[in-house]
């Protein structure tokens, strides 16, 4: 079923349907052209035809001629059947036409039951003529009449196109109609070795699909990709279409969301109309939770969301035996997923992509490397050390920031400080250098920072300090940053309480040496009251309450706990975020020399090291 044995009169229908499409949807263009541009030359035309200098000259409001009729001043009326126009020739010397006005009556009939007495005295001569129809003004005038009705029906009619109502689905790489492939192999891809082994059957499939029929195998109907944003679901999907060599059709999932009732399944229906003619092919639906999470038996949006999901399901249900299509499909939140689509025969494969280790992080950043110049110095596995966390996303943007920043600082080459710069900049916010500070800010902004520094110093489950500064970046006054030179895949209870006791230093450093709290520490307090949260309903570390999850999906749900438990949580919470700042500043208050000679360092220097911190516990 590879392309190698489609025929060629199949090949060279599928291009005439697709030079047929493009006919039809440039006569519909040229046909909307010719509508908007006819209304709008009849529109000139009438204009110009009833709105001539000389006509506005002659025009005589109908008031003027009711006064000047009732003062004996008009020779003659003229009136022609079927119109509203009277012409009016004034009494007095000269040609006749150089005396005529014109004048549009609300009525003849009621024009001429008004002035008949005042004609019949006066001997009015009343003229009654019948002149020939004009075509062209009563088109016109009929035309403008349902103007806007045509209107109407254009409008109704793009937004119908521009909703893909008839349109294509979907963006394709590698067709027959010479769209451009993918260029994405594995080996672009660093980081993933075991995802990439496990979707490289998928690959062999696509391209020798008749081993895996022989064999009786059936090959998944949809592979999940679920991660993190930033760690390569997309670039994986279209390495498989680049190492298959198929089509390969990409779409949003909110590509799918119609503002008109019906057009998202309809969507749904032509994508895979056009991968069953492509096949061999992939689908590739990004975010797919746009339209796969749970249905609701609500009304509105939630309606049309359920219709196209149960349009999703059914097109993946009908796939033939024969049909060589595999859906791909992404998201960073699956638990979002209706379970419906997750089941076998659906979306069979699961593939979690999760952040890349150590030496992922490593691979991912000489990948990235390859075009960029470096100093000599410069260690990429010292970098990947401590960037733990990163996707591979954003370490593709420390070293795009890293250039950017060594190219405007005018280096040569990419040092280590542009790099720490540049991870600096991603993680904490641009340094504001300029900005005014008063000497009072400064010195608790020291003292803040100093207490975090100090109270981790002491609590052995903590990583090294790297840096302390009080020189504002993004939101923060100052910052405290820290080694993140280990992968942690578990945290113990001791590490989240010590964590929780070295947020809560910044706020009791402020108190005990300045005897003074601030707002600084509302970002410290909300981390902290999270991992306390966290600690009692999630991972159930609490004795008291007992290892249970308290983590619903409908807060209707803890009516089961009662609302003595509910109570103890909050209560529970309140104790652990107090004892941690009373840790803080019974640490603090044991070593009152070493917070003062950090604050008093920080606000000389405003910024000191690692090493620089290290020298104050020598």
């Amino acid at each position: 079923m590879g392309k190698e044995k489609k025929k060629p009169n199949e090949k060279n229908s599928k291009e005439k349907k697709s030079k047929e499409e493009k006919i039809e949807l440039l006569k519909t263009v040229v046909l909307i052209a010719l509508i908007i541009l006819c209304l709008v030359g009849a529109g000139v035309i009438y204009y110009f035809n009833t709105q001539t200098p000389e006509a506005k000259e002659k025009e005589l409001a109908y008031t003027e001629l009711i006064t000047t009729i009732n003062k004996g001043e008009v020779e003659k009326l003229e009136m022609t059947t079927g119109s509203n126009v009277v012409t009016v020739t004034l009494k007095g010397e000269g040609e006749e036409k150089d005396r005529q006005k014109t004048v549009m009556v609300p009525s003849v009939q009621a024009f001429t039951e008004l002035v008949q007495e005042k004609v019949d005295k006066d001997n009015v001569e009343i003229n009654l003529k019948q002149e020939p129809v004009n075509i062209f003004l009563r088109v016109t005038d009929a035309l403008f009449s349902f103007l806007p009705t045509i209107l109407l029906v254009v409008l109704m009619f793009m937004i119908f196109k521009m909703q893909g109502l008839g349109g294509d689905s979907g963006k394709v790489y590698g067709g027959e109609d010479g769209s451009k492939k993918s260029d994405v192999r594995f080996d672009d891809i660093a980081g993933l070795d075991e995802e990439k082994n496990e979707l490289i059957e998928i690959v062999d499939f696509l391209k020798k699909p008749e081993a895996y029929y022989e064999m009786g195998a059936k090959i998944p109907k949809g592979i999940l990709l679920y991660g993190k944003p930033g760690t390569g679901k997309t670039l994986i999907a279209k390495a498989i279409a680049g190492e298959a060599g198929v089509p390969f059709i990409s779409m949003s999932g909110s590509e799918f969301i119609e503002m008109f009732a019906g057009l998202g399944a309809s969507r749904v229906r032509k994508l895979f109309e056009k991968a069953k003619k492509m096949a061999p092919c992939i689908i590739f639906i990004d975010e797919i939770d746009a339209i796969g999470s749970r249905r609701t038996s609500n009304s509105g949006s939630e309606t049309e969301n359920n219709q196209t999901l149960n349009q999703l399901l059914v097109e993946m249900d009908g796939f033939d035996t024969e049909e060589t299509i595999i859906v791909l499909a992404a998201t960073n939140r699956p638990e979002m997923l209706d379970k419906a689509l997750l089941r076998p025969g659906r979306f069979d494969r699961q593939v979690t992509i999760p952040a890349p280790d150590l030496n992922g992080r490593e691979a991912i950043l000489k990948l990235h490397s390859k075009n960029k110049k470096f100093a000599s110095d410069v260690d990429l596995k010292s970098i990947a050390g401590d960037t733990a966390g990163f996707t591979g996303a954003e370490l593709a943007n420390v070293l795009n920031e890293a250039a950017i920043i060594a190219t405007r600082n005018k280096h040569k080459e990419i040092s280590n400080e542009d790099i720490e710069n540049a991870v600096k900049k991603i993680t904490v916010g641009l340094e504001k250098t300029n900005r005014v500070i008063s000497d009072k800010d400064k010195k608790l902004t020291a003292y803040h920072e100093a207490g975090h520094a100090v109270v981790s110093k002491f609590l052995p489950t903590q990583t090294e300090v790297k840096e302390v500064s009080i020189i504002p970046r993004g939101l923060a006054g100052g910052y405290t940053m820290y080694k993140t030179n280990e992968d942690k895949y578990y945290v113990s209870k001791t590490e989240l309480l010590e964590k929780m006791v070295a947020l809560m230093g910044g706020r009791a450093a402020e108190k005990l040496a300045l005897n003074e709290i601030s707002t600084g520490a509302s970002n410290d307090i909300e981390v902290a009251t999270g991992i306390a949260k966290d600690m009692l309903t999630v991972y159930g570390m609490d004795d008291k309450i007992g290892p249970i999850s308290l983590k619903v999906d409908d807060p209707y749900e803890l009516q089961i706990f009662g609302d003595k438990v509910i109570d103890e949580v909050g209560n529970q919470v309140q104790k652990l975020i107090e004892d941690a700042y009373k840790t803080a500043q019974r640490i603090l208050a044991d070593n009152m020399d070493l917070l003062d000679a950090v604050a008093q360092a920080l606000l000389e220097k405003e910024k000191i090291t690692q090493e620089e911190f290290e020298e104050f516990f020598k």
